[in-house]
C-alpha cells in the first residue's frame, strides 16, 4: 500500500472519530439542555413551587438557561476562532457537566435558575464547534452526510433524558448527565485540531474571533441576520408549544393533563428523522436552501394540525410531537448553513453563536407569546406566533446565498 492510500486511510479514520465524537458530545448536549423541561413539574413539586406558578416560574428558569446559551456562544465562538475548535468542546462539556451535577442539590427557585444559566453558558459551545470542525474537516461534496449524523445521533439524547427521567428521579437524572459528560472528556483526547483552523492559527495579520467584524461591515452583517432568522420557529416548536404541552391541552379539552416529557421524547424522535431528512434532502438536490424551505412549510402545516385538535388525546399529541420535530430538523442544515457563509476566522463564531442566539431568542418570543396570550388566547397567540416566525425565516433564507458545494477555505477580510 503506498503512503498516499495509507495517508487517505489515515485521515478517513480521523475524520470519523471526528463525527463520532462530535455526535456523542450533541447527544450528551441534548440530554442536558432538555432535561429540565422534562423534569420540570416534579422537580418543582419537590422544592415547594406552587401549582399555580409553575409555568411563570418554568418560564423563568428556562430563560434563565437561554440567556447562558446567548452568553455562551459568545464566549464559546470567539475562543473557537481564536484558540481553536477542539480547546472549546472541552471546556464547553466540563462547564456544562458540572453545573448538571450540581442541579441535583438545588432546593429553591433562584439557586435553581442560576445553575441552569452557568449549565446554558456551558452548552453553548457544542454544537457550533462540532459542526465546524466536521464541516472544515470533510470534503465539500461530503460535509453535509458528517453534520447530518452529528444532528441524527445528537437529539436522541432527549429520548434517553425522558428514560432516565422515568427510572430515577430529578436529581439522579441531573447527575446521569454530568457524569456522562465528564466521560465524553476521556473520548475527547483522541480528537485532532481542524486543517483549516491550523492554517490561519498563527496568521498574525488575521483577525480571529472578533466578534465586531459582524457589524461593522454591511453585507457581513445582513448574512449574519438572515442566518439567525432562519432557526427563529425551531425553538418556538420545543420551547413553547410542547414544553407547555399541559396548558395547551387544557385549552383545547384534552381529556388528561398531557405530558410535557413524552412531547419532548416524540418531538426529538422526530428531529432526529427530520435532520435525516433535510441531510439528505440537501445532498441529493444539492440545495440547502430548498430544504430548509420545505421544512418551514412542514411547520407551519404541523402547528395547524396540533392547534385545531380539539379533545387532543396523549396518543394523538405524541403523534403530532413526532411530526412537529421532523419539521423543525432542519437544525443542523441550518447551523451548516451558518458555517458555510463565512470564513475560517470568523466560522466558529457565527457557528457556535448563530443557533444560540436562535435559542435565546426564545426570551423575546415568549415574551411576544405571553403579550398575544393576555389578549387573544393561548391558541391564537400561538397560531400568530407560528405564522410570525415562519414567515420570518423564509424570507431571510431567500436573502442568502445556496452555499452547497462551496469551498471554505477562505478568510473575511
Amino acid at each position: 500500500m503506498t503512503n498516499e492510500n495509507l495517508k487517505a486511510r489515515a485521515h478517513t479514520k480521523n475524520t470519523l472519530l471526528l463525527v463520532l465524537v462530535a455526535a456523542l458530545g450533541y447527544f450528551v448536549d441534548i440530554y442536558d439542555l432538555v432535561i429540565f423541561s422534562i423534569v420540570r413539574v416534579q422537580s418543582f413539586r419537590d422544592i415547594g413551587i406552587p401549582e399555580s406558578d409553575m409555568r411563570m416560574d418554568g418560564e423563568y428558569v428556562l430563560n434563565m438557561q437561554m440567556g447562558g446559551l446567548l452568553l455562551g456562544g459568545i464566549l464559546w465562538g470567539v475562543l473557537g476562532d481564536k484558540f481553536g475548535r477542539v480547546k472549546v468542546l472541552f471546556g464547553s462539556i466540563l462547564m456544562y457537566s458540572l453545573a448538571n451535577i450540581a442541579n441535583g442539590f438545588v432546593n429553591d427557585i433562584h439557586t435553581y435558575a442560576v445553575i441552569r444559566f452557568v449549565a446554558g453558558v456551558g452548552l453553548a459551545g457544542e454544537l457550533g464547534a462540532g459542526i465546524t470542525l466536521v464541516s472544515e474537516s470533510m470534503s465539500k461534496d461530503k460535509r453535509g452526510y458528517g453534520t447530518m449524523i452529528i444532528a441524527a445521533v445528537g437529539v436522541l439524547g432527549a429520548a434517553v433524558a425522558y428514560y432516565v427521567s422515568e427510572v430515577f428521579d430529578w436529581r439522579n437524572a441531573y447527575l446521569v448527565g454530568g457524569g456522562m459528560g465528564l466521560l465524553l472528556l476521556v473520548l475527547r483526547l483522541g480528537t485532532f485540531e481542524s486543517g483549516l483552523f491550523k492554517g490561519v492559527e498563527h496568521a498574525q495579520q488575521v483577525a480571529k474571533g472578533k466578534l465586531s467584524m459582524l457589524f461593522t461591515d454591511g453585507d457581513r452583517f445582513k448574512r449574519y441576520i438572515y442566518c439567525l432568522l432562519i432557526g427563529l420557529p425551531i425553538w418556538f416548536v420545543v420551547g413553547i408549544l410542547v414544553t407547555q404541552a399541559p396548558e395547551f391541552g387544557k385549552a383545547l379539552g384534552a381529556p388528561v393533563t398531557l405530558s410535557a416529557g413524552k412531547g419532548i421524547l416524540f418531538s426529538y424522535l422526530g428531529i432526529s428523522l427530520g435532520d435525516i431528512i433535510a441531510g439528505l434532502l440537501a445532498q441529493l438536490t444539492k440545495s440547502r436552501k430548498l430544504a430548509v424551505f420545505l421544512f418551514q412549510l412542514l411547520i407551519i402545516a404541523s402547528t395547524v394540525w396540533y392547534l385545531s385538535s380539539e379533545g387532543l388525546t396523549p396518543q394523538r399529541f405524541h403523534w403530532i410531537s413526532f411530526f412537529m420535530g421532523i419539521a423543525i430538523g432542519y437544525w443542523a442544515t441550518f447551523v451548516t448553513i451558518a458555517s458555510e457563509q463565512f470564513g475560517t476566522n470568523l466560522r466558529a463564531t457565527v457557528a457556535t453563536t448563530a443557533p444560540n442566539f436562535v435559542r435565546g431568542a426564545l426570551i423575546p418570543s415568549t415574551i411576544l407569546f405571553e403579550f398575544f396570550a393576555n389578549h387573544l388566547g393561548i391558541i391564537t397567540a400561538a397560531y400568530v406566533m407560528v405564522f410570525l416566525l415562519t414567515g420570518v425565516a423564509i424570507f431571510a433564507l431567500s436573502q442568502l446565498k445556496e452555499s452547497f458545494n462551496k469551498d471554505l477555505n477562505y478568510i473575511e477580510e
